[in-house]
């Protein structure tokens, strides 16, 4: 059986998305993109663009699960705060697609992607290539977003197992 996984990367400004599957246990990558908002567009546009574009790729899709990056709050509560916009914006979509929705701390993706939860964009970017060979990612938002995918995917598995 083939499960399709979508793996989201929430951003205000741009928001990763990558598409895999898994049948057993061999992960394939489908497709990845990013979601870029203009700066000058009002923040309920932005919005809108990264609800009807992620809806797209729910429809094109059709993934079983969906998985998305939590909130990393830092000293800015301005950038944590449209953060949580971005997030809660593929959430509703997610919500109203009827999918099943999984979060996952930065960390412990990079842990289940690159080894170490402290790794840098680059070596997530580097694992989701080794990973998933036919992706060729160049955007560490698309990278992120596969990274997020392969960490559910792999977490679902366990959770089947026990």
């Amino acid at each position: 059986m083939t499960i399709i996984y979508l793996g989201i990367d929430p951003g205000l400004n741009n928001t990763g998305w990558g598409i895999i599957s898994k049948e057993q246990n061999k992960l394939s990558f489908i497709s990845s993109g990013v979601i870029t908002t203009d700066l000058k567009t009002s923040i309920e546009k932005r919005l809108s663009i990264i609800f009807n574009e992620l809806n797209k790729v729910i429809s094109l899709y059709d993934p079983q699960e969906c998985a998305i990056e939590n909130i990393f709050v830092n000293s800015n509560n301005l950038s944590s705060l449209k953060l949580g916009y971005a997030r809660a914006a593929a959430i509703l979509t997610i919500g109203l697609a009827q999918k099943s929705f999984f979060e996952y701390a930065p960390n412990l993706v990079k842990k289940a992607t690159v080894g170490k939860g402290k790794a840098s964009k680059e070596q997530v970017q580097f694992m989701v290539n080794v990973i998933l060979p036919k992706a060729k990612v160049t955007n560490e938002h698309a990278a992120d977003a596969l990274a997020v995918a392969i960490c559910h995917a792999n977490h679902s598995n366990l959770k089947a197992t026990k």
